[in-house]
């Protein structure tokens, strides 16, 4: 039988030892993994793609979320390190700024799109819930976030579709926003181009409004929940279809979802999911 003694030793140890795991593990969460990103590297083969784009590079970027809620200088590090891969079209999935704070710190967000990434081809964008301020029902945040984007080069789509350089960019408004209305594009979807549809909330997958289109959808608004137990499931996601986390997805109708992780982050902690800028080489089919 172990000596009392010992036993208290060993018990109190374990306890010290515990402790200080969750002290690491916390540290981890709070300073590490948030700035920890990952280039995730995808094959992404579309329909009645020009045979010369074949092999080209589109990165997706998403949920910048630039205010205060933690270093935005990270996100310009960031910017810098993806342009090493040359993109030749560049997609911006939305949330460029947090907008729960009450204020939108406009000043932060120039400088960010001062170092955006941009396509040799062609930069685009949509807006996110958080692009539309309080309560995701601000015209005047949307509309000056808008003229920004514009300003610094990035071609913005709201329930609209415009072709460059033999790619068909579909980009809808916010679901949660003022102004979603994908029928409005949608009806007038041409299926013998090369179509990519821009959605921030994986959501709208589930909605009727898809009618024949065939093809991949890019969304970002999860964060694949920031935090994620192991073998478990994110607790807290902001969509209604909870299997919609991040990565890839094949859904009904030859449809393929692909849910960003996020660059930025709501708040500064991330465990098991680290941040991410997706880079699709295109495959003509």
């Amino acid at each position: 039988m172990q000596h009392p003694m010992k036993r208290r030793r060993f018990i109190r140890n374990g306890i010290f030892t515990l402790a200080g795991l969750g002290l690491l593990g916390g540290f981890y969460a709070w300073q590490i993994e948030p700035f920890w990103l990952e280039f995730v590297k995808l094959k992404m083969p579309v329909r009645n793609l020009p045979k010369e784009l074949h092999g080209k590079i589109l990165m997706q970027i998403s949920d910048l979320h630039v205010g205060n809620k933690f270093d935005y200088k990270y996100l310009i590090r960031s910017l810098e390190k993806a342009k090493e891969f040359n993109p030749d079209f560049v997609v911006y999935t939305g949330d460029f700024v947090s907008s729960d704070e009450g204020k939108v710190e406009y000043d932060k967000l120039i400088e960010v799109l001062q170092a955006c990434v941009k396509g040799k081809y062609a930069t685009v964008g949509i807006l996110g819930n958080h692009d539309y301020g309080t309560n995701w029902s601000q015209e005047a945040v949307a509309a000056t976030i808008s003229k920004l984007l514009g300003d610094n080069g990035i071609s913005l789509l709201r329930n609209q579709q415009q072709e460059f350089a033999g790619i068909n960019f579909i980009g809808f408004d916010d679901y949660w926003g003022l102004h979603f209305n994908p029928g409005k594009v949608m009806d007038q979807l041409d299926p013998t181009k090369a179509n990519i549809v821009l959605c921030h909330n994986p959501d709208v997958c589930d909605l009727n409004v898809w009618g024949k289109y065939k093809g991949w959808i890019l969304a970002g608004h999860t964060h694949g929940g920031q935090v994620k137990p192991p073998f478990l499931a994110p607790p807290i996601l902001p969509v209604k279809n909870k299997e919609y986390t991040a990565g890839k997805f094949e859904l009904s109708d030859e449809r393929t979802l692909y849910i960003n992780r996020a660059l930025g982050h709501l708040i500064q902690l991330r465990f098991n999911v680290r941040p991410e800028i997706t880079i699709f080489e295109l495959e003509s089919i």
